[in-house]
C-alpha cells in the first residue's frame, strides 16, 4: 500500500513538473535535441517539442498520456519538429538508446510518423502493421497519435517504468504556481488514494479467487505426475539398470518434490508457471527412463500435448482449428494424433469455469500461468492465438491481474541504458525518409 500510495503523489508530482515545464518562460526559447526527448520521456509517456507545439496542443498530449499511464504500458511518444536538431536517420534507436528503457517508441517528426520497437515488447511485424494502419496522408497529429495508442496498448507487454512521475529540481518555479497545484493536489490526494485503495482490494479478491482455481488444477497435475512415478516402478538397483537410467528417475523425483514444494509456496496467480514448468520437465524425464528399459530410441525434447500436458511430451506436429478460429499447427501425443487423422475430437484437458467444465484454451485468464509453464519459451502465442484464452492474455488487464509473463518471460519497463541489440528494437525507421514520404520501413523496414 505505502508504495501504490507513493506512487500516486509520484504521479501527481510528474503532472506538476510538466505544467510548471509549460508555464516556464524559457521554455520555447532553449535549443532541443535527442538528449531533451529521452529526458523528458523517462519522466513521461508524451513529450511535445516547442518547435512542434502546433502539432498537439496542450491538453491532447495531456490527455495522450494520461491513456498510456492509465494502462501502464511502456510506450513512448513524442511530437518532434522537422529540422536540424532531429535528423531523420537512426533517430528512433537514438531516442531509444539515450531514454534507455525498453518499451515501444512512436515518434511523429513534422507531418511523418514512425515507430519501433524493443522485440520483448511487440513484435517487428506488428509495429509495421500498426504504423501501415495509422499512417494516412493529411492526418493530424492528435487522430493519428491516438489512433495509434489505442491499437498498440491492448497488445504491449510490458509494464511502465518507475521513472515515470519522478520529480525533478523544480528551482526557479514561480511560487504562485505552486501555490495554485499545490491546491489542485491536496484536494485530488484523497480521491486518489481511495480509487488506489478500492483498486488494490479488488486485485486481490481476484487473484484470490484466480488462485483457488489454479490450486485444483495444479494439484490434478501433480497427483497424476506422482501416478506416473508409480506405475513407471523403476527401481535403481533392478537387473539392467545404469546410471543414465538413475539420472533419469532422480531428475523426475527431484521435479516432483520441486512441483510440489513451489505450489506449496505460492501465493500469487503467475507464481503458478514454475509449477507446471516443473512437471513438465519431469515428464520429460520419465519418457527418456522409459525409452532407456525399452531400448528405443531417445525421444527429442518437444513440448507436451497441446490437448493436455498430463498426455506427457507430445510426438508430432497436427492442424488443428478451434472452434471460430484459424487453423495452427500444435504439438500432440499419438493418441490425440490417431484421434484427429480419425476425423475424431482429441481428449482435451477441461477445466472449470462460470459456465462448466470447458477446455482450458476456452476459460478464463486465470488459467494463462498454467499453461504458459508447460509452453514457454515463446510457443504460447502461436498455440493460442484467436482462442478465448488467447485473446485474454494478449490485454493490458492481463499483466495486471495476473502477472502477465505468460507470452514473453519479460515485463517491459526495465533501464537498460544503450546496452540493448539493435536487431531486437524492431518495426519501421525514419532513415532514408521512409516514415516522411509514405514510403516503406527503416532502411527498407524490418528493424535495425
Amino acid at each position: 500500500m505505502r508504495t501504490r500510495a507513493i506512487s500516486v503523489w509520484s504521479a501527481l508530482g510528474g503532472l506538476i513538473l510538466l505544467l510548471l515545464l509549460v508555464l516556464a518562460p524559457t521554455a520555447s526559447a532553449r535549443a532541443t535535441g535527442v538528449p531533451d526527448v529521452a529526458a523528458a520521456l523517462k519522466q513521461g509517456p508524451v513529450y511535445v517539442d516547442p518547435g512542434a507545439a502546433d502539432q498537439l496542443s496542450t491538453a491532447d498530449a495531456t490527455a495522450l498520456a494520461q491513456k498510456i499511464k492509465d494502462a501502464d504500458k511502456p510506450l513512448f511518444v513524442a511530437v518532434l519538429p522537422a529540422n536540424a536538431q532531429f535528423p531523420p536517420e537512426n533517430l528512433l534507436r537514438n531516442v531509444r538508446t539515450q531514454t534507455g528503457i525498453t518499451g515501444l517508441y512512436a515518434i511523429r517528426l513534422g507531418d511523418g510518423f514512425d515507430a519501433g520497437a524493443d522485440r520483448a515488447v511487440m513484435s517487428s511485424a506488428a509495429v509495421d502493421n500498426l504504423v501501415t494502419s495509422v499512417r494516412q496522408p493529411g492526418v493530424d497529429a492528435a487522430t493519428e497519435l491516438n489512433n495509434f495508442v489505442d491499437q498498440a496498448l491492448p497488445t504491449l507487454r510490458g509494464s511502465a517504468p518507475a521513472s515515470w512521475g519522478t520529480a525533478a529540481d523544480d528551482s526557479g518555479v514561480p511560487v504562485a504556481g505552486l501555490v495554485v497545484l499545490g491546491g489542485v493536489v491536496v484536494a485530488g490526494g484523497a480521491g486518489a488514494y481511495a480509487v488506489v485503495r478500492r483498486n488494490r482490494l479488488r486485485k486481490e479478491a481476484e487473484e484470490r479467487a484466480a488462485l483457488d482455481r489454479l490450486r485444483v488444477v495444479v494439484d490434478e497435475d501433480i497427483t497424476a505426475f506422482g501416478e506416473e512415478l508409480e506405475r513407471l516402478d523403476f527401481h535403481p538397483a533392478e537387473a539392467g539398470a545404469d546410471d543414465a537410467m538413475r539420472g533419469d528417475y532422480e531428475r523426475a523425483l527431484d521435479s516432483y518434490d520441486t512441483a510440489k514444494s513451489r505450489m506449496g509456496a505460492v501465493t500469487r496467480p503467475h507464481e503458478v508457471r514454475a509449477v507446471t514448468q516443473a512437471l513438465e520437465d519431469g515428464r520429460f524425464s520419465l519418457a527418456v527412463l522409459a525409452a532407456r528399459r525399452e531400448h528405443r530410441p531417445l525421444p527429442e525434447r518437444r513440448p507436451p500435448c497441446f490437448f493436455d500436458p498430463r498426455h506427457g511430451p507430445s510426438a508430432q506436429d497436427r492442424t488443428w482449428t478451434p472452434a471460430g478460429g484459424a487453423p495452427r499447427e500444435v504439438p500432440v501425443c499419438a493418441a490425440d494424433a490417431a484421434r484427429l487423422d480419425d476425423g475424431q475430437d482429441p481428449q482435451a484437458r477441461t477445466v472449470d469455469t462460470d459456465g462448466g467444465r470447458r477446455p482450458y484454451w476456452e476459460a478464463g485468464p486465470a488459467y494463462g500461468p498454467w499453461a504458459g509453464g508447460y509452453f514457454g519459451g515463446g510457443l504460447l502465442p502461436g498455440l493460442l492465438v484467436g482462442t478465448m484464452l488467447g485473446s485474454m492474455l494478449s490485454t493490458p488487464a492481463y499483466a495486471s491481474e495476473y502477472g502477465g509473463g505468460d507470452f514473453q518471460d519479460f515485463q517491459g519497463g526495465d533501464f537498460s541504458g544503450a546496452d540493448f541489440n539493435p536487431g531486437d528494437f524492431g518495426g519501421s525507421d525514419f532513415g532514408g525518409g521512409g516514415g516522411f514520404d509514405g514510403g516503406g520501413g527503416f532502411d527498407g523496414g524490418g528493424g535495425f
